[in-house]
């Protein structure tokens, strides 16, 4: 009988950053012999029959039909991991944001009699508003795995004791298929002569769309005669739609706001990727960019040296005249510096390789037998 593998989370299927890594993980053990399931607050798209969504999970549980905040019941929860022989929680003990639902499946893995890897995105005392939980989060749970998803992250488990912390940084696809441009940008009312500058992120705060605008703003000065305007993929969350609609309207661009039908479509629509962000956890747009051969320009938010360590060519939002250069480039130079990116991320952030990543830090914490 094959292992059973378990990933609990606030919200799981969407297009958020958890969710699309969780959905990597899941193959990457269903490729090691797992059978996975899901148990989260929500669950977008496509509904699996093994699927289990309790609502108190949700980071607002009000937005999944509840209109109340009654904690999670443990032994609903309890029963929801029942059997399983590998939990992954997947930053919903990392990122308190719902501090009941990270309470209450702290309390139900530490009981957990199955093993228990705790995947970190982020962690409460890099976000200004939740270092007060710093004490409880992540929990310490005997024998657990604490994964993150940064060498940063780890070394900050590291001097806070939790001592086998370990790293398994984000995997992509880096030959992905190809997408429909002209419908997309037809989608959106883009002409064919635009050039579509995409920041593919979420109108928060820490995404920087102030400075996704400067950086574009900068760009028109330098290459005037180019028709540009800018695409946020949005949507505007964290109560930041007033902000987001003052920046629109005192904007000297067009600006668009939202999401295609898949991240693919989204860069295939566009002419070039900026990604602002003062914080990422990995930055899966640095990566991503690559893959769909578009060039990147990005703030230098910390994690960033660990992704361009790996010899990726990345562009400065501070340094716009250097992306209008490359931008003036002949077709067959941008062609070769796509290539280039593509080969060298290969190296090190191809998904392919994540199961033997999983499979040798799982060994190495002593897990073999299943």
């Amino acid at each position: 009988m094959a292992p059973q593998a378990v990933t609990v989370s606030f919200r799981l299927g969407g297009d958020d950053g958890v969710s699309v890594e969780a959905r990597k993980w899941a193959w990457a053990l269903h490729e090691l012999g797992f059978e996975n399931r899901r148990v989260a607050g929500e669950i977008e798209g496509p509904v699996e029959p093994d699927d289990i969504v309790i609502p108190g999970l949700a980071i607002d549980p009000s937005h999944s039909g509840r209109s109340d905040r009654d904690p999670v019941e443990p032994g609903v929860l309890r029963a929801a991991l029942q059997g399983a022989d590998l939990v992954v929680v997947d930053n919903i003990c990392s990122l308190p944001l719902n501090v009941d639902a990270a309470r209450a499946v702290a309390r139900v893995a530490s009981e957990h009699t199955g093993r228990v890897c705790f995947r970190h995105h982020d962690l409460p005392w890099q976000r200004r508003n939740l270092t007060q939980l710093e004490a409880d989060f992540p929990p310490r749970v005997d024998g657990a795995l604490h994964a993150t998803i940064n060498l940063r992250s780890r070394r900050e488990l590291h001097a806070r004791g939790y001592a086998d912390a370990v790293t398994i940084h984000n995997y992509f696809d880096l030959d992905p298929p190809a997408h429909d441009r002209n419908t997309t940008r037809n989608q959106f009312g883009f002409g064919d002569d635009d050039f579509v500058l995409f920041q593919p992120a979420r109108a928060i705060e820490r995404k920087n769309v102030p400075g996704a605008l400067r950086f574009a703003q900068q760009l028109h000065g330098l290459a005037p005669g180019l028709p540009l305007r800018l695409w946020i993929s949005g949507p505007a969350e964290d109560g930041y739609a007033p902000v987001l609609e003052r920046i629109m309207e005192r904007a000297q661009i067009p600006i668009t706001v939202g999401r295609a039908p898949t991240a693919g479509d989204g860069y295939a629509a566009s002419d070039l990727v900026v990604f602002p962000s003062t914080w990422e956890g990995f930055g899966n747009p640095v990566v991503e960019s690559i893959a769909y051969r578009r060039a990147c320009a990005t703030y230098p938010y910390p994690v960033l040296a660990e992704i361009v360590a790996a010899g990726v060519r990345v562009f400065s939002t501070q340094q716009p005249e250097t992306v209008a250069k490359f931008l003036s480039e002949p077709p067959a130079v941008r062609e070769r510096f796509f290539d280039a990116n593509v080969h060298r991320a290969r190296v090190s952030f191809s998904l392919p390789d994540l199961p033997a990543a999983i499979d040798e830090t799982f060994a190495a914490h002593g897990w073999i037998a299943w």
